[in-house]
């Protein structure tokens, strides 16, 4: 059988400052199930079907998703941190991305250290990150953390063929205010007592480009767009007795 040798190809890195002890365990969970995948050549990577169902019987616990228009607590919140870190590294490797969605709403998380726009959810069974290994050699899929400096790591290995990758800086447009705050009664929490269930963030329109070149020709060329909507912050208020 022939040996492949693999070289470094490309990174990704987000952080994860902040992150509630739930988040944590899943997103490093869901890196964990990724780590060591091999993407034939011509293949096509599915991060949904290297991370397999996200679920309690999996060991996903609860966090928050975005779901219907909201911000809901749901078995697997924080895996998200996964695709968005893997999206980098398959930018800056220069290979073709098959499937890649932003959310529904500017994500502070993905802001940390990072433009924004570069972000990609994923949501069991309808979204999915994808790429495809475009080389003649089989491509090689790692992740890594750090629970002390909160940085999630996604590298890739393979056989370089002398490309080179450009990002140009995003451009926002179509910004848009947060709505204003929500405030529902809730008989399920005490009197007096208010809780933050979502969170506010401005709506905007991103664009970012990539040029892949091997020899100063270019080989992919492509355009990622992101649709952010306003997002309203929303409050329980307590009227239990």
């Amino acid at each position: 059988f022939p040996v492949t040798i693999f070289l470094f190809l490309g990174t990704g890195i987000s952080k994860f400052t902040g992150s509630g002890a739930p988040r944590v365990h899943n997103l490093t969970l869901a890196a964990k199930k990724t780590n060591g995948v091999l993407v034939p050549p011509q293949g096509i990577y599915s991060l949904n079907k290297a991370i397999g169902a996200i679920n309690g019987s999996t060991g996903y616990q609860v966090g928050y998703v975005i779901s219907g228009g909201r911000t809901v607590l749901g078995e697997g919140g924080g895996v998200c941190q996964t695709s968005t870190t893997l999206f980098r590294a398959v930018l800056n490797a220069g290979l073709p991305i098959v499937s890649r969605h932003a959310h529904d709403y500017r994500v502070s998380y993905y802001e940390i250290d990072s433009p924004v726009g570069l972000d990609a959810a994923i949501f069991q069974p309808s979204l999915d990150f994808q790429f495809k290994n475009d080389t003649p050699n089989y491509i090689l899929v790692q992740s890594s953390w750090n629970l002390e400096e909160s940085t999630l790591t996604f590298k890739i290995f393979g056989t370089p063929d002398g490309r080179t990758v450009e990002l140009t800086e995003p451009i926002v447009t179509n910004y848009t205010s947060p709505p204003p705050p929500l405030y529902q009664e809730d008989p399920n929490l005490p009197k007096g007592v208010v809780r933050q269930v979502d969170w506010s963030a401005p709506g905007s329109n991103v664009t970012f480009s990539r040029t892949v070149k091997r020899d100063d020709k270019v080989i992919l060329e492509d355009t990622f767009v992101s649709r952010y909507y306003p997002w309203r912050a929303v409050f329980l208020v307590g009227t239990g007795e």
